[in-house]
């Protein structure tokens, strides 16, 4: 913010915790006041400083994943390179069958990289202030937590939200997954929210506390059920 927007420097804490709270990312919270920029030279200066170094490959995973017998779509807000960086990091790169990106659900338009163009950080500033996210501009870009970025993942990849569990470890994502029809897995926590039907200190206690996910193919047509704490059949995975 500081470097390519020339936002002040001692704002952009606040400023990026309010745009985080209320449109899911900084990106699309920068672009509903008003900024315009590439976003490919967005993802590059964020993501290149990330430390990929600290990720290892996960085989308790890996097998795990592999051994799901049931479809399985990571559906992401990174862009295509940041995801298959660290899909290959953890060496799951192979354990998915598709990969919903930032690209998939914001296909690039003509005039949409006009970098030149940028609001002021008034404009930002004056966002904090809003009470309620209803309040604030709308977002050009689509991304969780809102609902239209979950009915067009739904759509590209052919899913049926009644059919399907979606894992995240955003409480937010999660929230707006319950509400759209999905069964929900919040990851990172053992404390189930609202809107979370399961929750897993790790992922890898998937098995533990979903073993029926491993009989789907034993399975009759009706599906698998999830002792009675989940009331629809799941034939796929959202991660």
């Amino acid at each position: 913010m500081v470097q390519k927007l020339g936002i002040e420097e001692n704002k952009v804490s606040e400023i990026n915790r309010v745009l985080y709270k209320n449109y899911g990312t900084s990106m699309a919270g920068l672009r509903a006041v008003g900024y315009n920029f590439d976003y490919d030279d967005y993802h590059s200066f964020v993501h290149g400083r990330l430390p990929y170094e600290n990720l290892k490959p996960d085989p308790v995973l890996r097998s795990l994943l592999l051994s799901l017998p049931i479809r399985k779509v990571v559906f992401s807000n990174g862009d295509e390179v940041h995801v298959a960086k660290v899909l290959r990091k953890l060496g799951l790169e192979d354990c998915f069958e598709g990969v919903i990106s930032f690209e998939t659900l914001n296909p690039p338009t003509n005039g949409r990289n006009n970098s030149d163009n940028r609001g002021s950080s008034t404009e930002i500033l004056d966002a904090t202030n809003y009470a309620s996210q209803s309040a604030l501009p709308q977002t050009p870009v689509t991304c969780k937590p809102f609902e239209n970025a979950f009915e067009q993942a739904f759509k590209i990849a052919k899913i049926n939200p009644q059919k399907t569990l979606f894992f995240d470890d955003s409480i937010r994502n999660i929230q707006t997954g319950k509400q759209v029809g999905l069964h929900t897995v919040l990851v990172g926590t053992s404390h189930r929210t609202n809107g979370a039907d399961y929750a897993l200190e790790s992922i890898h206690n998937i098995k533990e506390a979903l073993p029926e996910l491993w009989e789907a193919d034993n399975k009759k047509p009706e599906g698998v059920r999830y002792s009675g704490k989940v009331a629809n059949i799941q034939t796929s995975v959202m991660a």
